[in-house]
């Protein structure tokens, strides 16, 4: 599978697997022995057993009322880069997620690497100075 095509799939089904809180289609992105970052300085999560524990955790509590992916920027490395705001509420109060992926790829189109960089605010906004999203 060609990395354009990875990553617009990619995109799309974490697009809607989020939305729904789908950690199964989510998790078939992802090769079996894959490392997710989800923040700079928390141990990774490794495997599907880890990404799925942390997924399963993180939606958790949320309840969420919209999510945007931006399209997939290919870089000449093959590494992918999205953005992505997601609109919720936590514990009953609105919550907005913003922040950007970082993907690598194995030849079969199955996520072996992924970094995540995020911030959260409270009350449903948009990003200022959003490069990608539409």
């Amino acid at each position: 599978m060609d990395t354009r095509e990875a990553a617009e799939r990619f995109v799309r089904v974490w697009q809607r697997g989020w939305a729904e809180h789908d950690v199964e289609a989510l998790l078939a992105l992802y090769a079996e022995e894959c490392v997710h970052r989800s923040m700079p300085f928390r141990e990774p999560h490794r495997g599907h057993a880890g990404l799925g524990a942390y997924l399963r955790w993180s939606f958790a509590g949320e309840r969420v009322t919209d999510v945007r992916f931006s399209a997939p920027v290919v870089g000449q490395n093959g590494v992918v880069v999205a953005e992505f705001r997601v609109l919720s509420e936590e514990d009953g109060e609105p919550a907005t997620l913003a922040g950007c992926v970082f993907v690598r790829f194995d030849a079969d189109g199955l996520a072996v690497e992924t970094r995540d960089y995020w911030h959260t605010a409270d009350g449903h906004r948009e990003p200022s100075g959003t490069l990608f999203l539409s």
